[in-house]
């Protein structure tokens, strides 16, 4: 299914610009080079739109949301779909607070966005359903285990109708759908919850997959698997060297670099529904 998308990714070398959050600014931004692609950072409302003109790809993270920057995403949103630039949301922390929840309805009021993506927690509250988050963590009750997995899927397909926009609510299990097509993904290792970044550089990667690749929702399903098969292989690495957390993130880095179709192809653990 994804044979030629990473492929695309580093042949086309997108620039992904991302007005991002500062705890792990620096982890998307090499994420992206390992995986091929081309990471701008730029946030403030004086050249937001001039940097969006020039990407191949937005992607808006309020992790460290500030007044200041609220107008810039804005800015830079509208711009890119004047241009037909895709845009990738991440509503982190979504429901913690007030000025985050707020300014996700805002920004799903001022641009359109062609893919949401989240934990379980975040996905519900931009559905406007109730939900509690742990500061930007998926609550406990909210966790995807697979006696609720249907329901959550069928709540991202609705979402997705409503929004237009490919829903990926990721946890133990991911749910990727275009209200069309959804597919279920089993990559990942609990590790990469012990560490700061890892919805963030999925997201921006996201951004990248999406630039390089027609068809939305399967350059956002490879975008997750990536992800993912890199966050086992780094457990794997690090298992066999008796290494930690900080040891973690730096494979899983490495990892973007040295994946390859044949291993996105051959480690997939993917459903369609």
């Amino acid at each position: 299914m994804f044979t030629d998308m990473l492929k695309n990714v580093r042949k086309a070398h997108p620039l992904v610009h991302n007005i991002t959050n500062y705890v792990t600014v620096n982890d998307c931004a090499n994420a992206l080079l390992s995986l091929g692609a081309s990471p701008i950072m730029a946030d403030d409302e004086e050249e937001v739109e001039e940097i969006t003109a020039i990407s191949n790809a937005l992607v808006i993270n309020i992790g460290t949301l500030n007044s200041r920057t609220i107008k810039s995403m804005i800015l830079a949103g509208r711009k890119a779909n004047q241009l037909s630039i895709p845009v990738v949301l991440d509503p982190v922390g979504a429901g913690a607070s007030k000025l985050r929840t707020e300014t996700a309805f805002c920004l799903l009021e001022e641009v359109k966005f062609s893919v949401i993506r989240g934990n379980i927690s975040e996905i519900k509250t931009v559905g406007r359903l109730s939900s509690s988050t742990r500061g930007v963590d998926a609550d406990i009750s909210d966790s995807i285990g697979d006696d609720i997995l249907d329901k959550t899927a069928e709540f991202a397909v609705h979402l997705s109708r409503s929004t237009g926009a490919v829903i990926a609510v990721t946890g133990a299990a991911d749910i990727v759908t275009d209200s069309i097509k959804t597919y279920i993904i089993r990559n990942g290792h609990p590790m990469m919850r012990r560490v700061s970044g890892t919805g963030c550089m999925l997201s921006s990667i996201t951004g990248a997959f999406i630039a390089a690749n027609a068809g939305t929702v399967d350059a956002c399903a490879a975008a997750l698997c990536t992800m993912g098969i890199c966050g086992e292989t780094a457990y794997e690495n690090i298992s066999s060297r008796v290494e930690g957390t900080s040891s973690f993130k730096t494979h899983l880095i490495d990892f973007m670099g040295l994946i390859d179709d044949n291993m996105l192809e051959g480690r997939a653990r993917i459903e369609a529904r």
